[in-house]
């Protein structure tokens, strides 16, 4: 197979990793938040004094913790549509799928290590330190982040 057809191949499947990871997370947090609400609602039935205060407020601190999550979580979501819409371009921005001489990054939004097929991938934001080396630069660029310097190899 073509080589630019498996970097696309590649860069669909790590959309899709993307897309799952956040459908996760979002679905998890959803779901505390509801556990959370239901018990507020129990505590307030069941309790009087200063122990219902208090648990009040502690079960409201976590839904708040939990709700501030679940935005920047969909704000994840907003950066990963930004991400797909970029169409390849010869110089690394948000939605690049970048091979390297010492590993392979794809711009979107920060999850970490990868695995497509058998290949591993990092999947990091523009704003991250190796996001930021890589941003703007072209195939044959050198770059460094800490200890970590590569050459650009391609651009997806």
């Amino acid at each position: 197979m073509d080589h630019s057809v498996l970097k696309i191949k590649m860069k669909e499947e790590l959309y899709k990793k993307c897309e799952g990871y956040l459908e996760e997370k979002i679905a998890r947090i959803s779901h505390s938040i509801q556990d959370l609400e239901l018990a507020l609602t129990n505590e307030s039935k069941s309790s009087a004094g200063d122990k219902y205060e208090t648990s009040r407020e502690m079960i409201n601190i976590e839904i708040h913790k939990l709700s501030t999550q679940l935005q920047q979580f969909q704000k994840l979501q907003v950066t990963l549509e930004l991400a797909k819409r970029n169409a390849a371009t010869e110089i690394v921005k948000m939605g690049s799928l970048v091979e390297a001489t010492n590993a392979i990054y794809f711009i979107c939004i920060p999850i970490g290590e990868v695995i497509v097929g058998d290949k591993k991938a990092y999947v990091i934001g523009a704003g991250s330190p190796i996001g930021q080396a890589l941003i703007g630069k072209s195939v044959g660029d050198s770059f460094s982040f800490n200890a970590v310097s590569g050459t650009i190899v391609s651009i997806s």
